[in-house]
């Protein structure tokens, strides 16, 4: 079994200019939009049910812990 890896990128500011310049002209709903389909389409790629998961859950944890205590969103 495969674990996720969560170690920077070989090139973390050409995959970082990337994904900024896709949203690119994009309103919120298209934006939206390209967030789930790239989703979808590297989840497709990983194929390992255990490493999709846990990369949900990370990512899940990491956007609770920021939100904890906020209000109004």
């Amino acid at each position: 079994m495969t674990s996720l890896n969560t170690e920077p990128a070989a090139e973390p500011d050409e995959i970082y200019q990337a994904l900024v310049e896709a949203h690119r002209d994009l309103n919120t709903e298209q934006s939206q939009h390209l967030n789930v389909r790239l989703t979808l389409l590297l989840a497709n790629h990983i194929g390992d049910p255990a490493v999709i998961a846990e990369a949900v859950a990370v990512a899940r944890r990491s956007v609770v812990d920021t939100t904890v205590g906020k209000t109004g969103g």
